[in-house]
C-alpha cells in the first residue's frame, strides 16, 4: 500500500487520533474507512491499486474501530462491530476479550462471561473479575 494513497492517508490520520487518545474523533473516521472498505469488497474490487489493497482486509480496522468505540463509551456500537467480527473470526481471542470487557463495562456481567472465558482459553488473557 502506498503511504500517499488517499485511503492510507486517512487511515494514518485516524490511527493518530486513536493513538493520542482522541477516541471520540477517531471513531467516525475509522467508521468511514470501514464502510468504504466494506463497500469496495462487496463491489468485488480486486484490482491492484494501493487503495484497493488497503481496503482488502478489514479485520484489524474493525477491531480498531471497536476499540475506539469502547474507549469513548459507545458500548452498543462496540458490540455491534465485535459480534459480526467474531462470526467471521471465532478464534480471535482479543476480539472475545474486547467484547467481554465491553459487556462488563455496560453492566452486563452475565453476558460477558462467555466471551471472557473464550478469551482466556484462546489467548491466555488475564480476565479481570467483576
Amino acid at each position: 500500500m502506498s503511504a500517499s494513497s488517499p485511503f492510507a492517508l486517512r487511515l494514518a490520520w485516524a490511527q493518530a487520533l486513536f493513538e493520542r487518545g482522541d477516541y471520540l474523533a477517531a471513531a467516525p473516521a475509522l467508521a468511514a474507512l470501514v464502510a468504504e472498505a466494506d463497500d469496495a469488497r462487496s463491489a468485488g474490487l480486486e484490482g491492484g491499486s494501493a487503495d484497493e489493497r488497503a481496503r482488502h482486509g478489514t479485520t484489524d480496522l474493525r477491531l480498531l474501530l471497536a476499540r475506539a468505540y469502547y474507549h469513548s463509551a459507545q458500548l452498543a456500537r462496540a458490540e455491534a462491530v465485535l459480534r459480526p467480527l467474531l462470526d467471521e473470526s471465532p478464534t480471535d481471542a482479543y476480539a472475545h476479550l474486547l467484547l467481554g470487557r465491553t459487556l462488563q463495562r455496560a453492566g452486563r456481567h452475565d453476558d460477558a462471561a462467555r466471551p471472557l472465558a473464550l478469551a482466556r482459553v484462546l489467548g491466555d488473557y488475564e480476565v479481570p473479575e467483576r
